[in-house]
């Protein structure tokens, strides 16, 4: 059937879509050295744009992602990947860092959070099996950032100044983003749910204010927020603490890189081994692993041991990220999926703010990385902890549906 095989084109474009979109957000990493050699601004202060952008995901993820269970995902990232680009050249017009953090962090932010939960939510519609694997999918083509936009960033930045970079990065953004995202389709699994009283959906009879308020959505939101928390240090700062340790700004990045490519294994790796062995099991194994990834780049300063750690983190952080929203969608309805993976992400975010500006306070204060690995291990091993409380609901069974 058409259906069938469309899903994979949602697949696909959820993944480019993803890419392109991260790579827009995540160029500030690789141009935060430059921008604060041109501007005088300081590390934290720039780096502070990222804190500012991941708590407008947060908020913006929970209205994106209800938006969607309304009125659909196309208009929804449509949205969002127009935004992105008028973001990334206001951003590349600030004169203050003040207009720089609410321009960049708000505009860029609030849009990628557009383009996140909406499409999560869209492709666990598509799939009853594979389920996991196609989230992965979807997910590694957003982790293909720093393999893709990444190196473009740091190239553009070689040939021009930080906000040429810029404008170009919002002119390739929208030429990408804004013909993919026609693509996008609702799930016809929604239309079965609502005509098919006897359906077998998690949960089926749950309100939505019975779903938020139940101790399955707030374990997976506070494992996010740790998880998340343990691994926005290490990526925001990679390219500068690479840097600090004498390596050269393309070198640098490249670790970023290997990290990404690393993270894309994780994911289709991950997403397999979620649809063999569970998707809880897989996850609560995988954060306690993240954890001490995020720990061994205190023992690091060359650049082969750089490539190692990036490889073995990357992998293992990539690849746990898609579970949450396999979690979601085995445990709560359809119909309410963009609001759960937008609150799940909203918490997401909300610990990848964290990373940021506590990555520039500590290199400003004591010109070392080193505690913010060390503090990130520590968050790794609360969401391992968290990851353990969680107890799915008990399995639907389905119903015949009365003649």
């Amino acid at each position: 059937m058409n259906n069938s095989r469309y899903r994979w084109v949602i697949v696909a474009a959820g993944g480019l879509l993803g890419c392109v979109a991260i790579g827009g957000m995540f160029s500030l990493p690789v141009l935060l050295q430059p921008i604060t050699r041109d501007t005088g601004w300081s590390v934290a202060g720039v780096s502070s744009a990222m804190t500012i952008g991941f708590l407008a995901m947060g908020l913006a993820s929970v209205i994106w992602g209800t938006l969607s269970d309304r009125i659909g995902p196309l208009p929804v990232v449509l949205s969002g990947a127009v935004v992105i680009a008028v973001g990334l050249v206001l951003a590349s017009r600030a004169t203050s860092l003040i207009e720089f953090q609410l321009v960049f962090g708000l505009l860029v932010g609030a849009a990628t959070a557009a383009i996140f939960a909406p499409l999560m939510a869209c492709v666990t519609g598509w799939f009853d099996t594979h389920r996991s694997l196609a989230v992965s999918l979807v997910s590694a083509g957003m982790g293909m950032a720093p393999m893709t936009m990444s190196p473009l960033v740091a190239w553009l930045v070689s040939s021009y100044d930080w906000r040429t970079t810029l404008q170009i990065l919002a002119a390739v953004v929208a030429a990408i983003m804004i013909p993919v995202a026609l693509l996008v389709r609702r799930p016809p699994a929604l239309a079965v749910a609502d005509s098919a009283p006897g359906n077998a959906e998690p949960a089926s009879e749950m309100s939505l204010a019975q779903a938020v308020r139940s101790p399955q959505f707030v374990v997976l939101l506070a494992t996010n927020f740790f998880c998340c928390a343990t691994h926005s240090g290490p990526i925001i700062h990679t390219v500068s603490y690479a840097i600090s340790c004498g390596i050269p700004m393309l070198a640098a990045v490249s670790i970023y890189s290997v990290e990404g490519l690393a993270g894309l294994g994780g994911r289709i790796a991950f997403g397999l081994l979620g649809d063999r062995f569970g998707a809880r099991r897989v996850l609560v194994v995988g954060l306690l692993a993240q954890a001490f990834g995020a720990l061994a780049y205190v023992f690091v300063r060359e650049l082969a041991a750089f490539y190692a750690v990036a490889a073995l983190f990357g992998f293992i952080y990539a690849g746990v990220m898609p579970l949450y929203s396999v979690l979601a969608r085995e445990n709560f309805p359809l119909k309410m999926m963009g609001t759960m993976i937008g609150g799940i992400a909203m918490a997401g975010s909300l610990g990848m703010a964290t990373g940021p500006v506590a990555g520039g306070l500590i290199y400003d204060t004591f010109a070392s990385y080193a505690w913010l690995y060390i503090g990130a291990w520590g968050m790794g091993i609360g969401a391992f902890l968290m990851a353990l409380g969680f107890r799915p609901f008990p399995k639907a069974t389905a119903t015949p549906v009365p003649a």
